[in-house]
């Protein structure tokens, strides 16, 4: 049997993996949102939205904006300030793409 089973480490690992990717994305800040959507389907964004919409299913208060100053450990409008580039034609095609693989999805 796997440690993954138990619900409890599971969830902890997971946790601890989580804080690792933010921490990661906040180092890489040469790394663009657009191109996270583009090869991924997901941004920085995505990630404090989705801490927004989990704390909402709990009945808890997150607000959008803070789940993503937490995802960039800053608000969002200063990250983009000190590292967002404009985007591409190509990496906007990219990201359109992307998204729709999404849709498909789900």
């Amino acid at each position: 049997m796997t440690i993954l089973a138990d619900d409890n480490v599971r969830e902890q690992l997971e946790a601890a993996a989580f804080r690792r990717l933010m921490l990661h994305l906040r180092q890489r800040s040469d790394v663009q949102n657009i191109d996270l959507m583009g090869w991924s389907g997901f941004c920085r964004n995505c990630l404090g939205d989705w801490l927004h919409e989990e704390a909402e299913q709990r009945g808890l208060a997150l607000s959008k904006d803070e789940g993503r100053t937490h995802v960039y450990g800053m608000s969002q409008a200063e990250w983009k300030a000190l590292h967002q580039q404009p985007a591409t034609q190509e990496q906007l095609d990219r990201m359109a793409e992307s998204l729709a693989k999404n849709d498909a999805v789900r």
